[in-house]
Formats: C-alpha cells, structure tokens, sequence
C-alpha cells in the first residue's frame, strides 16, 4: 500500500509537471509618462533605484513555454526604463495553465530550463530579476523565488515560509523560518511569497537583517496589508500579482506606482534608499538649521498626526548618514533602542 507521503509526492509532481514558475512606464498619478523624460543610469542619484514590477493579469496560456513569451514580450515593453530589478508573481509560468502533460520538473539547479529566458533578460538589461520557480532538494520541494543578478547569475533563493494546507498536501515543504537577505548593487533586498503575508515573523526577521526593499510574489493582491508592512517595518515592499493590483510601497506605506484598470501589465517606478525614518520631536528643532545649510540638497517631510519625518537626500554630494551625525539625531530605530534600554534600567532598579 503507498504510503501518505509518497502518494502527496506524486501528486505534487503531476501538478507541476508543466514547469511551475514563481518567483513599468509609470502610470501612477505622480509620475513620469514618457520614457524620453527618465534619466539615464549614469546621471541617477546614487541610491536612486528603478523598480519594476509586472501583474498576470491579461496573461493566459496552455504552457510555461506560452506563459514565458507572453511575459517576456510585456517585460520588454519595460527596456526603455532600465530597470534595476524586475519582480515576477508567484507561480507564473503555470497559474493559468490546464495542461499538466509537460515533463518538464522543478529545478534542482537555479538557473535551467524554465530561469534561463529570464536569466537572459537580465544580462541583456543589466537589472536584477526576482524570478520565483518550485526548487527540490534532498527529495523536498519549495515554493521559491530564485534572485537573479545583472549579469544573469542566481545569488541565492527565498523559500517560502507558510505554504498553505492545500500546497503541503501536494507535497510542498514549508522553508526555514529564518528568511534570507541578498546583497545587491543598491542594496539589501528580502522576499516573502503570498501567504507569508498572514504571518509578521519573516517580515520582522528581515527588518532586523537590514532589507531595505521587501518583493512579494503573489496570487492575489494582498491589499492595504502589505502598505501596513512597509509602514511597520520601515522599508520598501514591491508587490507582483496574478490579478488585481501590483504596486510598489515606500518605507511610509504610500504606494508610489500601481497597475490597474488603465495598465494592468506593469508599472516602473524610482524610489530614493538615501532616506531615513525619523521620530518627529526632538530632532525636529534641527530642521530649520539643516534646510539653511543645504536647502535644496535635503528634502524633510514631516506626517503630522504621526509624527514621523523622511529625511531625504536629493543630491549625490550629501549622504543622510552623515546628516544624522552632524546633527546628532537618530534614525527611528535606533531612538525606539535607546528608549527600550532606558526602560530596562529602570525597571531594574
């Protein structure tokens, strides 16, 4: 008699015997139209960092082979932005597919078959890809998101944490608890998939490793819960869906671009990491000091009711770090830290 696992096993590989895959002209209402008006690469603020970020919807097919023509003909609609990375939805060279007849298996290696179209891409883009396949190892599978770098290379994989009941009854083994970060070029990056969003432990592992940008590849669109999560964690999160809305949130929780009705393939949007969250008072009687000194150079934007304000570098010359420093302020958490240790002592008296 075949036992539970292998019987879950084996239909695990029936289903993703077609070659399951997971892992923007800006269209938002404050944003650039036309790619003429973009700048260049070499004339960027230093930490200025294009994101793209394309949706399923629209997309439809009976093969990976079909779902990866279709996707790379809307990724290349995004070339003239120059992209520094593009985000993939989970599951998307199979989530619209009904043909199961291909013998195609997940990857063992990261870069094969069903990666290395998109590998191409992002040699032939100079951007990062975060392309989310199934991966098996040692007999287990994974619901993954493989991270792919300018030059076409796998710098590491992000195994989902929270698979659902349904993926683990068709074999799916959940991912280590403790999520990876990636370095790149820009800067420190996570990813989360789908229903890892029901779950703060991954998103608050990855604050506390330094993401500064969060992708999470998804079937649905997660709503105002992922603006919650870049609001809570203080980073960037950038959504790719297979429906509904793809959107890419700054550190405060507001969207800077999303598709929709009018550009439901993709959206590509700048987002300046050269900020730092701050806790409003007492760093707010510097503000008038820094303005005078560098005027233009620092834009301060303060949310009144919460009390926080971005201090954002707007010039090549001027690192917010040393900003703090001069000025002797803290970044928000590190204010939170100092009062946490206050706390403590106190309490030990």
């Amino acid at each position: 008699m075949m036992n539970t696992s292998t019987s879950n096993r084996r239909r695990f590989m029936k289903g993703i015997s077609s070659g399951i895959g997971m892992a923007a002209i800006i269209q938002s209402n404050a944003a650039v139209s036309n790619a003429s008006e973009l700048r260049d690469r070499n004339t960027r603020l230093p930490r200025e960092v294009w994101i793209a970020t394309v949706s399923q919807e629209g997309i439809e097919g009976e093969t990976p082979k079909d779902h990866t023509a279709q996707f790379l003909r809307r990724m290349k609609e995004i070339e003239p932005y120059q992209p520094d990375i593009v985000c993939l939805p989970e599951a998307f060279l199979r989530a619209s597919s009904n043909n199961l007849s291909d013998s195609s298996e997940p990857s063992e290696k990261l870069i094969g078959p069903l990666t290395e179209p998109f590998a191409e891409y992002a040699r032939n883009n100079r951007c990062y890809v975060i392309c989310p396949i199934y991966t098996h190892e040692d007999g287990k599978y994974y619901n993954a998101a493989v991270i792919i770098d300018r030059e076409g290379n796998a710098i590491g994989e992000y195994r989902k944490i929270r698979p659902t009941i349904g993926e683990m009854k068709n074999g799916v083994s959940p991912g280590p608890l403790d999520p990876p970060v990636f370095q790149t070029d820009f800067g420190t990056i996570g990813a989360q998939i789908c229903f890892d969003l029901e779950w703060p432990d991954g998103w608050q592992r990855l604050k506390k490793k330094g993401a500064e940008i969060v992708f999470w590849a998804s079937a649905f669109a997660g709503g105002k819960a992922l603006n919650a999560k870049a609001m809570t964690n203080r980073y960037c999160v950038v959504t790719s869906t297979r429906k509904d809305t793809s959107k890419i949130c700054d550190i405060t929780g507001e969207d800077v671009a999303w598709t929709g009705r009018w550009n439901r393939g993709w959206v590509c949007a700048p987002v300046n990491l050269e900020k730092a969250f701050l806790h409003t008072w007492p760093y707010n009687r510097h503000f008038p000091e820094i303005l005078a000194k560098y005027g233009r150079k620092i834009q301060i934007k303060t949310y009144q009711e919460e009390e926080w304000t971005i201090i954002e570098s707007r010039s090549p010359d001027v690192k917010v770090a040393d900003v703090l420093r001069e000025f002797e302020m803290k970044t928000y958490d590190e204010h939170m830290m100092a009062a946490e240790i206050e706390q403590e002592k106190r309490r030990e008296v």
